[in-house]
């Protein structure tokens, strides 16, 4: 129960700094933001306020925010149709009625010879049975349509996505990623405060039991300074040796209450992702400082997002398989066992994953952000959007096969808890 509470919470968390990102920055450029959503596939539960309908979805695999016009708008309104229209203390069209008219005994009756909601939010018609008699009536920017009793609210031009600058455009795409990196960081700033940062010496905190460490009499509050006659100042240099050797006697100078001992340890041999490495067993130690916790935050942003990098990049030069890669089901698993380690180890892996999802958000694929800032970098470079129904279809296809990789990455993680 506390691995389910703990996925929820980190998933829901991780979806909704990343969507509310876009949402933001969608308002913030007068966009008409539709829907912030989490999850995909039906409503669980949903609530209107500010122009914005907030949805819980039943699928755990994303959210979105649909913003007016990226995606083709459901209602158009072609001459020859008969609607009712309700008008506001202003003498403007507040409320489109498509269907269902008699439900609406108040509203004004017309056949459309044209409407343009767009641009100059009008509307033209004739009184039925009275076509003599042309009408034309302005539309708020906020009316609403009416189908099957549902309310839709109209999305001029200039609350639409498109009918704003690039810049605008760019960074509404590019707001989600960014909040996911501000997350990790403020993550990593939390931690450095609590259980503060690492110290930068060789010092160790812990030994594991059973370990090399533990059989060479290594103790709490060693520090490290010599490894075979080669002075170490920092862990990174000495972690470095020891990965480096795996399986060979390396003779490690400590310094013990004040006073120097010699000491043998063999890395223990551990093989990650094909490549094999030297292990002793020892925990790095922690130390105080609000000076360098902020900087802990970005630091260790910046270096989990280089890991990550690198690791995408083997993956796409095939040095890494495909079935290395996870989705729900076997980052829940993970999380299973992050979550038994304590709440320390817990916030640290939602930063990780909140960066990894930054990042798997800005590859230029379709239907990613990266992909959709990749067709707003085209725009710039060209002077002109690229064709909308192109730019669709290409969203449209690289979605399906996003789809079938979730798939396909599923069932790996599905037999993998079975192996």
């Amino acid at each position: 129960m506390n691995t389910v509470i703990a996925f929820i919470f980190m998933f829901g968390l991780l979806v909704f700094i990343h969507e509310f990102g876009h949402l933001i920055f969608a308002k913030r450029a007068g966009m008409l933001a539709r829907e912030f959503a989490i999850g995909f596939g039906p409503k669980i539960f949903s609530f209107t306020k500010n122009e914005t309908v907030y949805t819980i979805r039943l699928l755990p695999i994303g959210g979105y925010v649909r913003v007016a016009g990226e995606d083709p708008e459901i209602i158009e309104l072609k001459p020859g149709h008969h609607i009712g229209l309700e008008f506001n203390d202003k003498g403007k069209v507040n409320k489109i009625i498509v269907n269902n008219k008699s439900k609406h005994p108040n509203a004004r009756v017309i056949e459309v010879e044209h409407s343009d909601l767009d641009h100059d939010l009008r509307i033209q018609g004739y009184e039925i049975d009275e076509e003599d008699q042309r009408l034309s009536f302005d539309v708020d920017p906020k009316a609403m349509f009416v189908m099957d009793e549902r309310e839709t609210q109209i999305a001029p031009y200039d609350r639409q996505f498109a009918s704003k600058s690039v810049g605008k455009r760019g960074m509404q795409l590019f707001a989600g990623p960014m909040m996911n990196f501000l997350l990790a960081i403020f993550i990593f700033i939390i931690l450095g405060l609590v259980q503060g940062v690492p110290a930068e010496r060789a010092l160790v905190d812990g030994i594991q039991p059973n370990s090399p460490a533990e059989e060479a009499g290594l103790q709490a509050n060693d520090e490290i300074i010599q490894i075979e006659g080669n002075s170490i100042s920092t862990w990174d240099e000495f972690t470095t040796i020891v990965q480096d050797s795996p399986g060979e006697e390396l003779s490690i100078t400590i310094q013990r209450n004040g006073e120097t001992e010699t000491l043998s340890v063999i890395p223990k041999e551990i093989e990650t992702q094909g490549v094999t490495i030297g292990q002793v067993g020892v925990q790095r130690a922690f130390e105080k400082s609000y000076a360098k916790t902020f900087q802990y935050g970005f630091v260790q942003t910046f270096d989990t997002t280089k890991l990550i990098l690198t690791n995408l990049g083997m993956l796409v030069t095939g040095q890494v398989s495909i079935e290395m890669l996870s989705g729900p089901v076997g980052i829940y698993d993970a999380t299973d066992q992050v979550v038994q380690t304590g709440f320390m180890n817990f916030l640290m892996w939602t930063a990780i994953l909140s960066i990894n999802l930054g990042i798997i958000n800005l590859v230029p694929l379709p239907a990613l952000d990266g992909g959709r800032l990749l067709f707003v970098g085209l725009e710039a470079i060209r002077g002109k959007p690229i064709d909308p129904q192109k730019e669709g279809i290409v969203h449209f296809v690289g979605f399906a096969l996003l789809m079938l990789l979730m798939i396909v990455v599923t069932w790996n993680d599905i037999q993998r808890l079975f192996l």
